[in-house]
């Protein structure tokens, strides 16, 4: 088998959670495992569960209800649970820390499962003192800070529904998803900080208080400590004053499994953003068996995954790592700040096993050299983990040899906020191309489709989803025709995901971006990371970001918008260089009709490039949404590049 880079050993392969349940299962190899959770997923999941000790009030009778077709599909019916029970209350005794937070400024704090539940007690304390109850909305716009945390849990473990909102976003965006969500109560903070700056969250939150006819409550918590905080009588309260004189105990509510726990908003292109709707038996059984399966989770391990609870993977660290007891750490700053090397003294000084992020903000530590890396002891990590988009070659083998020093192997996941969970994800036990994902999750029965949806191999084609999973969202809030119009009207009974895939002669799976990225040159399709590939190869550049734009005899044509590399002069010589490279990779049929240098490319909080904000910006298009952009800045960069 060609191009393998990492081959699993030791204990990865004897005494990872995975082969625990190949062992259990008589399983004797990766595709077996696969072929055996994709074929029966009743089977599987009701297995995996029971393997991985996930605890009900009332057991299921029946593991999956599809009666009403793959779109509506129910699943552990008659079963009773609750996240907060099985990630907290049967830890307390843990004399283990829950989690560590790391502000901005440099200030620690370790927060122990005893003093994490007492924090969730009270937080749900006083929400039932608001009136609030289960099913009831809750919006978290906060700061990773560890109020986050217990506020979070306190909402589920009571029944009410959380809406976890960026932090970076602004009033709009605020408002028009917790009006969409008709929330009750806000919890935010005075501010925090973001690069040593001050960022005020309460202003934000009260311009987007007038239009969310439902809210009642806003509750403060006094993060950076201003005297001078705006607070409306009757509506407005600082958490020391109601939360933290709440009692410390607090009975966990016996939920319904299809009982909704979770409500995460992603960004559309055109119209208001989609509110994916996840329950609580749906969210757990997926967060478990990744964090179990897919990232070997033990209680004690230290896991960091670079993120914000307003994009899934803040909610699938928090349930996914308390669920084993382990320990998960949340920071509230940048990667590169005061200094490039911070990520990697938060790594050093908390000795984490496991570090998830995005390939864009490796690419941006990439720009710093290596030198700050080498200053810091990472022999703690065990396992990497990725997502967000496509890698390159480049970036994905630095962060594979510099950072996990050829030991760890890069858990390269994909799926996405509908989902809560990944559809496509390698294992501790599986071998690793450079960029694979390696194969579908378990219990997701995936497959790629040609245009005519065909199975095809070796070629790309499009990735879909042939049977339900516990966690993919109960429709878009308020819009279920629009869930069926995005997911299930190209091909029958059958999950549309939108990115392109595909499946080599090894069985390695990888992915090529959003099909709505998708270029077309002269009939030829690619999609854009193959070209940002080729581009970021070139010792010059630092990022790059490719579109297609109408071409009236091509169709399309290919745009490229590339950020140098610290010291490095714009120059044409270099434009026609770079243009060159895409030639050498890819052919003269995808030879880039401009190339334009620009000094930052906008992106989501969790690192993603908006290539679909950049090319309507390119061509003088709508914008569209883009509460998801958080420097909002670069989009008039677009326009001013060279």
């Amino acid at each position: 088998m060609k191009d393998v880079i990492w081959t699993p050993y030791g204990d990865y392969l004897a005494k990872s959670n995975i082969t625990r349940f190949m062992q259990k299962y008589s399983i004797k190899d990766y595709d077996e495992l696969v072929r055996r959770s994709t074929s029966d997923i009743e089977w599987f999941w009701d297995a995996a569960l029971k393997d991985l000790g996930m605890e009900w009030f009332k057991p299921y009778t029946k593991v999956l209800d599809d009666s009403k077709g793959f779109p509506w599909a129910r699943w552990f019916i008659n079963g009773k649970m609750n996240i907060v029970y099985n990630c907290i209350d049967r830890h307390i005794s843990n004399p283990k820390i829950a989690f560590v937070w790391e502000g901005d400024d440099g200030v620690i704090r370790n927060v122990s499962y005893a003093e994490l539940n007492k924090m969730v007690c009270q937080a749900a304390n006083a929400l039932k003192s608001l009136g609030i109850r289960k099913g009831d909305t809750v919006g978290i716009y906060m700061p990773m800070i560890p109020e986050i945390v217990a506020t979070f849990f306190g909402c589920l473990k009571i029944g009410a529904v959380v809406i976890p909102i960026f932090s970076g976003f602004g009033s709009t965006a605020l408002s028009t998803r917790l009006s969409d969500a008709k929330a009750k109560v806000i919890f935010t903070a005075d501010g925090g900080l973001r690069r040593g700056k001050q960022v005020l969250l309460k202003k934000e939150v009260d311009i987007a208080a007038k239009d969310i006819p439902s809210l009642k409550n806003i509750i403060v918590v006094k993060r950076l400590g201003l005297k001078d905080t705006p607070m409306t009588k009757g509506r407005d309260r600082f958490w020391d004053e109601i939360v933290d004189k709440q009692p410390a105990e607090c009975p966990t509510e016996a939920l319904e499994a299809e009982d909704i726990s979770i409500i995460i908003y992603t960004s559309g292109t055109t119209g208001k953003p989609k509110g994916t709707v996840h329950t609580h038996a749906g969210c757990l059984a997926q967060m478990a068996k990744e964090l179990g399966y897919y990232f070997d989770v033990k209680p004690d391990d230290i896991f960091f995954w670079f993120t914000d609870i307003g994009w899934m993977m803040g909610p699938w660290e928090m349930i996914g790592v308390t669920f084993f007891g382990a320990t998960f750490v949340i920071y509230e700053g940048a990667p590169d700040f005061p200094k490039p090397d911070r990520l990697w003294d938060i790594i050093e000084r908390h000795k984490i096993n496991s570090l998830g992020i995005s390939p864009t903000a490796i690419r941006l530590l990439i720009t710093y050299g290596d030198e700050w890396l080498a200053k810091h002891n990472l022999s703690s990590l065990r396992i990497l983990g990725s997502t967000g988009e496509p890698w390159d070659g480049e970036s994905y083998m630095w962060f594979f040899e510099k950072v996990g020093g050829k030991r760890c192997p890069i858990i390269n996941i994909s799926g996405g906020t509908e989902i809560v969970g990944c559809l496509l994800s390698p294992m501790p036990i599986t071998e690793l191309k450079p960029c694979t994902l390696r194969g579908p999750g378990l219990g997701m029965d995936i497959d790629v489709f040609d245009d005519m949806g065909q199975p095809i191999r070796g070629g790309i084609g499009h990735l879909v989803c042939k049977k339900p999973a516990p966690s993919m969202t109960k429709g878009f809030l308020n819009d279920p025709q629009r869930y069926l119009d995005t997911y299930f009207s190209k091909w029958p009974n059958v999950w549309y995901h939108g990115d392109w895939a595909k499946v080599d002669e090894d069985g390695f799976w990888f992915l090529f971006g959003r099909s709505d990225d998708t270029i077309k040159v002269a009939g030829k399709r690619t999609g854009p990371a193959e070209i940002e590939a080729a581009l970021i190869e070139h010792n010059a550049v630092a990022e790059a970001a490719a579109i297609g734009v109408p071409h009236d005899i091509k169709g399309e044509t290919v745009v490229c918008f590339v950020v140098l590399n610290p010291g490095v002069v714009p120059s044409e010589a270099l434009r026609e260089e770079l243009k060159a490279q895409v030639v050498k990779h890819l052919g003269k049929t995808l030879k880039p009709e401009a190339l334009k240098f620009i000094r930052a490319l906008p992106k989501t909080r969790s690192a993603k490039i908006v290539r679909g904000v950049i090319k309507r910006k390119y061509l003088g298009e709508p914008l569209g949404d883009i509460s998801s952009v958080e420097n909002q800045d670069t989009i008039e960069e677009v326009s001013r590049a060279i």
